[in-house]
């Protein structure tokens, strides 16, 4: 005999679920192995007890501070019932069979992680749909200034926003993939504290905070003058960096104009002129490496990668991991590959030159520039003179991390979980 408590109806805010628990139908379990639970529209989600138990967020199974589990799953019966459930005003109570262990599960959770049906999709985006740009926003550059984004949380989401977006109620906020900072001091000092403004500094093969100069100082391109192609860096890394950023310290010669493509952009317009490379680029994976220093020899783990990579559920474009200089022997084709890889190569490579998707700017001390290298390539035009740049590397993780916290209450993060 299940026995089931009725309280007031609850009407969850900021959420289309709704249960009338005055309905005492509103809950039943089915052969002892589900309980269902039908919201005010009339679907009914389809638990499993022991998932129910294994998910209890009780203060014994679950750590409030570390949100870590701490329930052991293993000593959970596989056949636990429920003994009573109960609808109260803000969930379900669940007392079960095994020790009498109480749970409650609120109902915002309960519908936003319901999978049978599946009503909140669990793997939409963050964030609003990428806009995405070609040069024609060159008058209009997403920029916020130093002074707000060190004196202020609020300045510091504005910049990052500029980067990823913040959903704001039906507002969609442009989603550019990088930013500038304006009024910045001349000083790697500075420029080191604005980076770490977002999170620790990621530390390579090339040091943590750069500052360097055409001096061959890495054997890698990037420390000569020569120009450079658009490319995503660290495409030899198993995790290539997340964020990157550069400022001008000193440029007493010609040229040195900073190339940026967005890689989305480019995407979307080779799926739609040339459906085949996309795929093909899609698919064939690409090794990479780093030898350029005597003590570095770096190559990804698994060793090839796409340049067009995907969400494995939702099928969306997430990374961009493109660098032709970097690209090792091509030796795992099969011969009939051969075309097909060049063809959507060069296919690629003419989307990604086209005048129209090129956006150059001049870099200018005191002014910093950050992007999504998962997204954005840069590359430069040759310069002369002494040229001196400083920047750093963002881990992916550790960026989304901060502008989850910055725009997001903890209650609701938690509740993802």
């Amino acid at each position: 005999m299940y026995h089931f408590h009725t309280s007031v109806f609850q009407e969850l805010s900021g959420n289309k679920a709704q249960v009338d628990i005055k309905d005492k139908s509103s809950a039943s379990v089915v052969d002892s192995s589900k309980v269902h639970l039908r919201w005010l529209d009339g679907t009914t989600s389809r638990f499993h007890s022991f998932w129910l138990r294994d998910h209890c967020h009780c203060p014994e199974c679950y750590h409030s501070v570390t949100k870590q589990r701490l329930v052991n799953t293993f000593k959970i019966p596989r056949d636990i019932k429920p003994k009573t459930v109960t609808l109260t005003s803000t969930g379900l109570d669940i007392t079960w069979d095994h020790e009498d262990h109480k749970s409650h599960y609120p109902y915002t959770w309960l519908n936003k992680h319901s999978y049978d049906p599946k009503i909140t999709d669990p793997y939409l985006p963050e964030g609003t749909p990428k806009i995405t740009w070609d040069n024609s926003i060159a008058s209009n550059l997403p920029e916020v200034t130093y002074k707000a984004v060190m004196e202020s949380d609020k300045g510091l989401a504005e910049w990052l926003n500029n980067i990823v977006s913040l959903r704001r109620l039906a507002i969609n906020e442009h989603v550019y993939g990088f930013s500038f900072v304006s009024g910045v001091p001349v000083t790697t000092e500075a420029t080191e504290e604005l980076a770490k403004r977002i999170s620790f500094i990621r530390e390579t093969h090339y040091g943590g905070f750069w500052d360097f100069t055409s001096d061959l100082g890495h054997g890698d391109t990037a420390y000569t003058d020569l120009a450079l192609g658009a490319h995503t860096d660290t495409t030899y890394f198993t995790d290539p960096v997340g964020l990157q950023m550069f400022h001008l310290l000193h440029h007493d010669g010609e040229g040195g104009h900073n190339l940026m493509v967005d890689g989305f952009q480019c995407a979307k317009i080779l799926k739609e002129r040339h459906p085949s490379s996309y795929k093909t680029l899609s698919e064939i994976g690409i090794p990479a490496h780093s030898a350029g220093d005597l003590s570095t020899h770096i190559i990804p783990s698994p060793r090839r990668n796409p340049i067009l990579n995907h969400d494995p559920v939702t099928r969306d474009l997430v990374q961009v991991r493109f660098n032709n200089d970097d690209r090792s022997t091509m030796d795992h084709l099969e011969p009939e590959q051969i075309d097909a890889f060049y063809n959507a190569l060069f296919d690629w490579n003419k989307v990604l030159t086209d005048e129209k998707n090129l956006l150059w700017t001049k870099f200018q001390p005191g002014r910093v520039l950050i992007f999504d290298n998962w997204r954005c390539l840069h590359g430069r035009s040759a310069f002369t003179g002494k040229r001196r740049m400083c920047g750093a590397y963002t881990n992916w993780d550790d960026y989304r991390s901060r502008w989850r916290t910055l725009n997001t209450s903890a209650e609701q993060l938690a509740e993802d979980l």
